[in-house]
């Protein structure tokens, strides 16, 4: 599913409609914002979303996940494609974060000898300071990936108005979370609350 794509695809069938992105946000009851960021490609309309937008743009949700017009004889074969990549999307977003959780243990085991070492050897304070420094330096690497790869893999949706976005990185990171869920802003919506980590956008 090519978000880029399916967003030039909504501008143009909006215009085609002769609809400006404030007029259809208010007939959908979203911000112009929301529909600005679709038109860009940077987000997907949420489920509850999708018929009306489609109704009022008068194109099927299966030309709006395939971003174009699809005759009669190829929608049955755009529908099987958009089922596919819909698949693919989660098994992507589900390698994405079981790599990320072996990142963040791999990262834990190797960082933990550098800093139990030290203290278990007899070693200057100089090579105290470089066991301990290479230790921090591993941590914090291996860390970072793990958080890029987890904040990638898929989108987190508001419990509020089931927006599924992806978070800007220091978002993602300075909120609280449990397992599944990270404690965010919705850009729709504004609450703040905890969002649960999904496969697709």
């Amino acid at each position: 599913m090519n978000q880029i794509i399916i967003g030039q695809f909504i501008a143009a069938e909006r215009k085609r409609k002769g609809y400006t992105q404030k007029q259809l946000a208010e007939i959908l009851g979203i911000s112009d914002k929301t529909i600005s960021k679709w038109e860009r490609g940077n987000g997907f309309p949420e489920v509850s979303l999708l018929l009306p937008l489609c109704n009022e743009l008068e194109i099927t949700v299966n030309e709006l996940l395939t971003g174009e017009r699809v005759s009669e004889d190829d929608y049955r074969k755009k529908a099987e494609e958009n089922m596919v990549n819909l698949v693919k999307e989660a098994q992507e977003s589900r390698k994405k974060i079981i790599l990320s959780a072996a990142v963040a243990g791999l990262t834990l085991i190797a960082a933990a000898p550098l800093f139990v070492l030290p203290g278990l050897i007899e070693i200057s304070v100089a090579g105290r300071i470089v066991l301990i420094g290479l230790g921090v330096v591993i941590l914090i690497f291996g860390i970072a990936i793990a958080c890029v790869l987890d904040r990638d893999a898929g989108a987190f949706e508001c419990p509020e108005c089931k927006e599924r976005f992806v978070p800007e990185m220091n978002a993602y990171i300075m909120g609280p979370h449990t397992i599944t869920r990270r404690k965010l802003t919705c850009p729709k919506c504004g609450a703040k609350k905890y969002c649960k980590h999904v496969l697709t956008r």
